[in-house]
């Protein structure tokens, strides 16, 4: 039989790249994929479970399609992912709202969870080895045309104190650069512009692999093909070499934007966490980048409340915050996950990190604004997204601006900008906290 089955993907961008090969997979079986869960007979609910916030958005969104089924809009419910991986037993037990469940190791059995629980009646349960489930495979892109996501590997084996990925993603496994390359220049045939690598750590790309390859030549690679911008997230700032500073500075198409969480600076903190980093290394890598890559926009991501964190340590984040001045910064407080070894260290309640979140936004905020102000009067290539109907402008991003994550670029144009187009535009002015500008020709 076939059916209609819509998804709904939680979570984080390697999250959205399950989802779209659990999309390709069901419509090569004959099934009809649709965008919204009303009407659908199947909805699948591709969760995160990296954090508790993250667990209650999926139950959340499992009950609001229970009430869907409920009035007869959907048949049936399929749960996936990380939270299904990491609490399975609590999932199929109370949350009577699953027809089924997919742990992370068996995202390639969607087609056969359908069958089971469309035409056989059945609950499935499919819990696979999370530590060589395939990572390949064709994708249906729910990302706008004009960028896709490519990731390199899967997994993690940094096992800081505070996280749970290994659990719920396995060991550290890199995809081969021979399929890696193959699926890019699928991505650039179907019109593909900016490709955004990912990983949990990009930078680890290779080591697991009898080639020898490395991150930095993998990125040669890709910018032999005709993508016009390629963006990196997520690198590990010990494993940041030479060789790989020399390959983004030299080619063109790799964008001054690097995203390096290094979530805290000062040291006893980091080393509790089993994080390889000190403050003086951290210092010195952004030195060394900013020296290396004329223009460049940092991201990073910020825990409060840390095991280990008093007020002294506290105030030494905020100072190197200030003396690096990392443009762009998502600040997270501390959350004691269950299974991890920092659960079970002495740490600050959770309102207490909480302001101490707050701070840190109002630093970053600072930080912000005088970035904005520093460029203003400077051209920039800007990828049109669209038009904002109540701001009357077209809206964009520039290399300083990833896509989800980091706001946009408003602007002004003597002319129809499409979506997908590139335009230069002038900054000549902030708008809550975003850049706008106007065309140039």
């Amino acid at each position: 039989m076939s059916y209609t089955v819509s998804f709904i993907s939680l979570g984080c961008a390697k999250n959205q790249v399950n989802c779209e090969q659990m999309m390709a997979a069901v419509q090569a079986a004959g099934h009809t994929i649709q965008s919204t869960p009303e009407g659908s007979d199947a909805v699948v609910v591709n969760t995160c479970g990296f954090l508790a916030s993250a667990c209650e958005e999926a139950i959340e969104t499992i009950l609001e399609m229970g009430e869907l089924k409920r009035a007869g809009q959907v048949k049936k419910i399929l749960v996936t992912g990380c939270m299904v991986q990491r609490y399975k037993e609590d999932v199929l037990g109370e949350l009577p709202e699953a027809d089924g469940v997919l742990g992370t190791g068996s995202y390639g059995d969607i087609v056969q969870a359908i069958d089971e629980v469309m035409d056989r009646g059945l609950r499935p349960c499919h819990l696979g080895n999370i530590h060589t489930a395939p990572q390949g495979g064709p994708r249906i892109l729910s990302t706008p045309p004009w960028y896709a996501y490519l990731r390199i590997a899967e997994g993690c084996d940094n096992h800081c104190a505070y996280c749970v990925i290994p659990s719920l993603r396995g060991k550290y496994r890199s995809r081969p650069m021979e399929e890696l390359l193959e699926e890019a220049a699928e991505l650039s045939s179907a019109g593909v512009k900016e490709l955004l690598v990912i990983a949990q750590d990009i930078t680890r790309y290779g080591t697991d692999l009898a080639e020898g390859c490395r991150l930095a030549d993998l990125l040669r690679e890709l910018c032999r093909l005709d993508f016009r911008w390629i963006r990196l997230h997520y690198l590990y700032p010990d494993e940041i070499t030479d060789e790989l500073i020399d390959i983004i500075a030299k080619e063109d198409k790799i964008l001054p934007y690097l995203d390096i969480p290094i979530q805290h600076c000062n040291d006893g903190v980091l080393k509790d966490m089993n994080r390889r980093d000190t403050k003086a290394s951290l210092a010195a890598l952004f030195k060394k980048l900013r020296a290396r890559l004329p223009g460049l926009v940092l991201r990073t991501s910020i825990i409060t409340g840390l095991p280990g964190e008093g007020e002294a340590e506290f105030e030494e984040l905020c100072a190197f915050l200030r003396e690096t001045r990392i443009e762009r910064a998502g600040v997270f407080p501390f959350s004691p996950e269950e299974g991890t070894r920092a659960a079970l260290m002495d740490h600050v309640d959770s309102g207490e990190a909480k302001r101490r979140a707050e701070l840190i936004v109002d630093v970053q905020s600072d930080i912000m604004d005088e970035y904005n102000e520093s460029v203003l009067g400077e051209t920039r290539e800007v990828l049109c997204e669209g038009f904002d109907s109540q701001a009357q402008m077209f809206f964009g991003r520039s290399y300083a601006e990833s896509p989800e994550i980091d706001g946009r670029v408003y602007f002004t144009a003597g002319k129809e900008a499409a979506p997908g187009d590139f335009v230069t535009v002038r900054l000549t002015g902030a708008m809550d906290g975003e850049l706008i500008g106007e065309t140039v020709e």
